[in-house]
């Protein structure tokens, strides 16, 4: 039985990559964060079935530690301060925790369990104001925010242990990718809720920043068998995970409201607080080098994602409506 640590494991992507794990017959260990109340919502399913560590990326001895308990085979390190607009708001936490947190657990890794093999979660953030479209494995990094510029720290650190050290460390440099299980706090999901709400009555408007920025938009169930393949090859490499494909926030927001029959015109404002200081516009991925050497392909399409998470988001709301209904 192959043995795991995951950093991260309560976030969309944590969640999607343990229960992967799980089912391939692994033994997973998930770093939990000392929290006064813990979030298992994307986990509550299987959350029996994996084996819990307290640990804290900003905390060597608790990695230390994680590490000695787990003896993992494979390390998965998707735990950060990920969201972009609050890395703006708290730059220091976002650089402790997504970048110096990166050096942290390959260190841990080092001194303990040199042999395990590391997956880091990268972004497509990193190439920020692009230099070529599409972007790939060489293409420039030009960041343009305190988040992406502590994936980048994050990033350069698994490659100079990987060619210092001699060490297994790979990074996915992942185009966006959503899910049901994706955060409240992020765009897409903002929009799915949002339009769930209008659809129920719930909620009478929209609020968003910049209707015109283009993402590279696929599905995270996917994106998590890219992190595995990366760690199942014959030698570390960095891979772009995209789907090739690019859609305006709009697009997104039209795809989501013509679904349940509404006319996004009416309900969404544009508002300034949610623009970024300084805007990535245009992100497109070029994932040739994946499909050919780990043979990865998206099974989900953009118009196909966008119905997923609204019909999560209606069903979530709706059922939350009815017990209302009872308990009145």
């Amino acid at each position: 039985m192959k043995r795991a640590l995951i950093t991260g494991v309560t976030g969309q992507d944590g969640s999607y990559l343990s229960e992967f794990l799980i089912n391939k017959g692994y033994k997973v260990f998930a770093l939990r964060r000392r929290t006064s109340t813990p979030i298992y919502v994307n986990v509550e399913s299987f959350k029996e079935r994996l084996n819990w560590i307290d640990g804290d990326l900003t905390d060597l001895a608790s990695l230390i530690r994680a590490v000695q308990i787990s003896e993992p085979d494979e390390v998965y390190n998707l735990a950060a301060q990920s969201f972009v607009g609050t890395s703006w708001s708290q730059p220091l936490a976002t650089g402790e925790i997504t970048g110096i947190g990166v050096t942290n657990m390959l260190e841990a890794i080092r001194l303990i369990k040199p042999d395990a093999r590391f997956y880091q979660a990268s972004t497509s953030e990193m190439f920020g104001k692009v230099a070529e479209v599409p972007q790939k494995e060489t293409t420039p990094f030009y960041p343009r925010s305190p988040y992406s510029a502590a994936k980048l720290y994050g990033h350069w650190m698994t490659v100079n242990y990987r060619e210092s050290f001699d060490m297994f460390a790979c990074s996915g440099i992942l185009f966006n990718h959503e899910s049901p299980r994706r955060g409240l706090e992020f765009v897409t999901r903002k929009i799915t809720d949002t339009v769930a709400r209008i659809k129920l009555g719930l909620a009478d408007e929209l609020r968003l920043g910049n209707l015109d920025s283009r993402r590279d938009w696929g599905f995270a169930g996917d994106y998590v068998k890219a992190m595995w393949l990366m760690l199942q090859q014959d030698h570390a490499d960095d891979y772009v995970i995209s789907t090739g494909e690019t859609h305006t926030v709009r697009e997104f927001v039209e795809t989501a409201f013509s679904y349940v029959a509404l006319n996004w015109k009416k309900y969404v404002v544009q508002d300034e607080r949610f623009m970024r200081p300084a805007e990535v516009d245009l992100l497109l991925g070029d994932c040739s080098k994946a499909e050919n050497k780990l043979h990865w392909k998206k099974s989900v399409g953009f118009t196909s994602l966008v119905h997923m998470m609204v019909d999560h988001d209606l069903e979530r709301h709706q059922a939350n409506v009815e017990d209302r209904r009872m308990v009145l």
